[in-house]
């Protein structure tokens, strides 16, 4: 049988993912960036890359999943083995390119080695919602600001910039960089007499994979803290491409967002 491996970053997503699956898999996390909820059988170092490959060969790992939140490690030189060291010139010059770049180099390294990709539509599709109103009320507003809202997102995701933007009444209140969906919607919250007048529509927040983007990795994730951060941020309710976008407990979120007024679409 095929022995899965899941590379787990920080947040609530690795567990999500290994819950979701039909068998245990070998959970592996980057040094200082442990999963919530998860007993990681091995950590590992970038500087160490290549001797936690080979590592993963030792157990029979033939396939790969990668789930959580990551940040750019800072290398330490002087741990770097000989093979790894290889791969530096490499990992650094995709990191130029943005993180989805940084992210296909990371892939395209482990395939080279001779491990399967899978991504969390692979293991787990039921954290992928397909089309449709999940929660709440449409009016023609919300319709418009999802409009313009995908225009935008496919925009910054083009130079591979973000995945997340909020907008109302054709407003781009922020857009989601480096800093991630919190301090976009935390800065939204903070907008003054710039915010245009919510009764003729509170506006959204809009989530969505980058246009060309490899959906085995990185996939824009959602979850009941997101729709908290909205509801205090003033908005109207959460808007995402169905079908790339993941979501951590999607019952509890329908349950917020009828607590909260908001609406939940998967456009």
């Amino acid at each position: 049988m095929t022995r899965t491996a899941v590379i787990a970053g920080a947040g609530a997503l690795p567990a999500a993912l290994v819950s979701a699956m039909d068998q245990r898999p070998l959970i592996c996390a980057l040094d200082g960036f442990a999963p919530e909820g998860l007993f990681s059988d091995q950590m590992f170092r970038i500087e160490r890359l290549a001797l936690f490959m080979r590592w993963l060969q030792d157990q029979g790992v033939a396939r790969v999943a990668f789930a959580g939140a990551v940040q750019r490690p800072r290398l330490d030189p002087s741990l770097f083995d000989p093979q790894t060291a290889q791969m530096v010139p490499r990992l650094l010059a995709a990191m130029q390119g943005g993180d989805d770049a940084a992210l296909r180099a990371v892939l395209l390294i482990f395939e080279e080695a001779g491990f399967e990709i899978v991504g969390v539509a692979d293991l787990a599709p039921g954290l992928i919602p397909g089309p449709g109103l999940l929660a709440g009320v449409l009016g023609a507003q919300d319709e418009a600001d999802a409009g313009r809202a995908a225009a935008i997102c496919a925009a910054l995701g083009s130079v591979d910039v973000g995945q997340g933007c909020v907008v109302a009444q054709g407003l781009c209140l922020g857009v989601e960089t480096l800093c991630g969906t919190d301090a976009m919607l935390a800065g939204v919250a903070e907008i003054g007499a710039l915010r245009p007048e919510p009764a003729r529509g509170r506006g959204l927040f809009y989530k969505a994979a980058k246009p060309g983007q490899d959906l085995r990795i990185d996939l824009p994730t959602l979850g009941p803290a997101t729709l908290r951060a909205v509801a205090a941020a003033g908005l109207g309710g959460i808007v995402f491409q169905a079908g790339s976008v993941i979501c951590l407990d999607l019952p509890m979120m329908q349950a917020i967002a009828a607590q909260c007024g908001l609406f939940l679409w998967a456009r």
